[in-house]
């Protein structure tokens, strides 16, 4: 099959959306939490779309594509012991003794560069594993010190060695109000550093907007970190499901930097997703595809990332559209959304839209 992608989760925060993220792959390719699919046809032999994120034993287990690190043992022994223990590679879960303390330095100089080597050993295993790795994902936060600091490290290592490789980040940035560290801003800025030099794509999501996003359109009223995970998970799957679905317009992970990118140190992302909304709204509700592209590039609250759309100018955009959609449906939306006023584009980048559609 080949294209396969690595999936790299630093620290509290990259695994428990890592933790989501795997959940809701085996909730939609039906693999159980001990790795087997029912009646499984091709035991063994990896020829299907999902075996991008997962890889098969000879006797049908699948194991995920991922890594997991973090300098302290509190968050991967709980996943050692969680609901899908029985899926993951007990070697590709690593933890240290001492972690980070919300310092970046900790996590880049001191306790990170201990355990590094032995994080990108096993990211090397793991490619040579692969028929044709195709790229990263990379799951961190830049607000607490194991995500930004041995986040970058790991970035910086990993553009040595897979330097031709697309890396592609999920970063949970630190929001304008809610805080839950003191030295935030000092460990985002310094991470962000590395992740403008080193990482292809960086989808910025942010705790408030997400809480936002819980509590208006999804009616939670006090929303927890597992609600927030998911709503994470539910977008990372959104953009890999060409990869791991067919559909009748697919979108490559290549094509994402290709497509968004206007200048390479310009690829910070704001991600958007709709319908959000409640179980008890969504039966009164009819979504066209107008309506759901509109709601996406104009609304604050569709937006995971605490900042409004309409104050400012798009420089690029892609568009996902998951079910039953017709690439003519798409088009005339996208004449009637270049229209719109509220939706400027730059001058010196064409409007153009980049569309995936997948069944």
């Amino acid at each position: 099959m080949g294209r396969e992608l690595l999936s790299l989760h630093i620290g509290q925060a990259g695994l428990s959306v890592g933790n989501s993220c795997w959940e809701l792959y085996c909730l939609e390719h039906g693999i159980g939490k001990d790795g087997k699919i029912t009646g499984d046809t091709s035991v063994g032999s990896e020829e299907s779309a999902y075996n991008t994120f997962f890889s098969e034993t000879q006797d049908g287990k699948h194991v995920p594509r991922a890594v997991m690190i973090d300098l302290e043992p509190t968050v991967c022994d709980s996943i050692r012991t969680g609901d899908y223990r029985e899926l993951y590679h007990p070697e590709s879960i690593i933890s240290g003794k001492e972690d980070a303390a919300n310092n970046y330095a900790r996590g880049h100089y001191t306790i990170g560069k201990d355990i590094i080597d032995t994080v990108v050993d096993k990211v090397r295993k793991m490619s040579d594993n692969c028929n044709a790795l195709q790229g990263f994902l990379i799951f961190h936060s830049t607000g607490g010190g194991t995500g930004s600091g041995l986040g970058s490290l790991l970035l910086e290592r990993l553009a040595v060695d897979f330097s031709r490789k697309t890396k592609m980040s999920f970063t949970v940035t630190p929001s304008p109000q809610v805080s839950t560290a003191v030295v935030e801003p000092y460990n985002a800025v310094l991470s962000t550093h590395s992740l403008l030099e080193y990482s292809d794509l960086t989808f910025n999501l942010d705790n408030e907007a997400l809480y936002n996003v819980c509590r208006t359109s999804l009616d939670i009223e006090r929303p927890s970190y597992k609600n927030l995970n998911r709503l994470i998970a539910q977008v990372v799957s959104s953009l890999t499901a060409s990869l791991r679905f067919d559909g009748s317009l697919n979108v490559d992970i290549n094509d994402f930097p290709t497509v968004l990118v206007p200048y390479p140190r310009l690829h910070m992302l704001m991600s958007a997703y709709a319908p959000l909304m409640s179980r008890e709204k969504a039966y009164h509700e009819s979504h066209t595809v107008a309506e759901l592209t509109t709601s996406v590039m104009t609304e604050p609250d569709s937006l995971l990332t605490k900042c409004d759309p309409t104050h400012g100018k798009f420089m690029s955009c892609c568009l996902m559209y998951r079910g039953d959609v017709t690439p003519s449906d798409v088009n005339t939306t996208m004449s009637v959304i270049k229209n719109k006023r509220n939706v400027q584009f730059v001058d010196w980048c064409p409007t153009g839209f980049k569309c995936g559609i997948n069944t």
